[in-house]
């Protein structure tokens, strides 16, 4: 590779700029939690910002406005509405241009090229991105299923600011995706005379990860619903409860983890190189961890007996 080439693996762009920054602004919130609170001046409006659902019921006191922002948790179905809609159409366009040589849309094509998109890089495959981006819309598909249909949702809720900013996360999540595709001029470029010829052996480890970390989640979610049903499934309450069994016997919060999996594996199906996801994985990683270490405290705070042993997100860890 060029020495031109490599410095510009590094270089940043508005994509790049984006999740770092969120990476950035999620690693520091999390380390503010970590400080003993008497360090600290007490903020309700952040602490509002920060938490959900049932963590909110250990911040400080809730002012009247703070409340007046509240939207139902039970919106997070939104979230997915958005993603199996629009990431579904990116892989839509995405199929166009692979299998019948249908250019992107020139709306499209100017909105990648704005957010950093790049000419054909030499190293990328397109079979990559297009495996990356059936994972996000299949992982979309399933969550919105769960939480039709799996998750029992109580009268907990989230800021306006948090709903908002999940419904632009999955638009920007599947346009980071599309931007990894290698391009020539409007058209995709595909080395060989097929796609199924780019075939690496990360892609089918990354296939794997992605299923074995999907089926974990599906497992923890289903084990979180039916801590609120009757052995009919019918729903009896909305109270909570300590979990137990698969990944519970090691984190509190093993659907957040299997979350960072999920992405991890996309890096990896990726080809473990790319930057720009690995800050999408960098993202995730401490928001799910701030997630995840609020929650934990939640459990230990209501529940005398919760087990000792139990990490908040990684096992054995943290």
């Amino acid at each position: 590779m060029a020495p031109w080439a490599g410095a510009a693996l590094w270089m940043l762009n508005p994509l790049r700029v984006v999740w770092l920054a969120l990476a950035a602004a999620f690693l520091l919130t999390l380390l503010l939690q970590l400080v003993p609170p008497r360090w600290l001046p007490s903020c309700a409006l952040f602490q509002d910002l920060i938490r959900y659902g049932k963590t909110k019921c250990g911040a400080p006191p809730r002012p009247a406005i703070c409340r007046s922002f509240d939207v139902p948790k039970r919106y997070f179905s939104h979230f997915y509405v958005i993603s199996v809609l629009w990431n579904g159409f990116l892989l839509w366009c995405l199929t166009q241009c692979l299998f019948l040589g249908a250019p992107f849309p020139d709306w499209l094509y100017t909105l990648l090229r704005i957010l950093g998109a790049v000419q054909f890089r030499g190293g990328e495959l397109a079979l990559s991105a297009f495996l990356v981006l059936v994972f996000l819309w299949l992982h979309s598909l399933r969550r919105l299923f769960e939480c039709l249909y799996v998750s029992v949702f109580s009268n907990a809720v989230i800021h306006i600011a948090q709903y908002c900013f999940g419904l632009v996360y999955y638009v920007l999540v599947g346009l980071t995706v599309l931007s990894q595709v290698p391009m020539d001029g409007r058209n995709v470029y595909v080395v060989g005379k097929n796609l199924l010829m780019q075939t690496r052996w990360f892609h089918i480890l990354g296939v794997m990860m992605f299923i074995w970390s999907s089926v974990h989640q599906y497992k923890c979610h289903v084990i979180l619903g039916n801590l609120r049903k009757n052995k009919a499934g019918v729903i009896i309450h909305c109270n909570h409860r300590i979990p137990f069994g698969d990944w519970f016997d090691y984190v509190s919060s093993p659907n957040y983890l299997a979350e960072l999996m999920i992405y991890v594996s996309m890096a990896v199906t990726l080809g473990f190189h790319n930057i720009t996801w690995w800050l999408v994985v960098t993202y995730v990683f401490f928001s799910q961890a701030l997630a995840a270490f609020l929650s934990h405290k939640f459990y230990k705070s209501k529940f005398a007996s919760y087990p000792k042993h139990r990490k908040a997100f990684l096992p054995f860890l943290f």
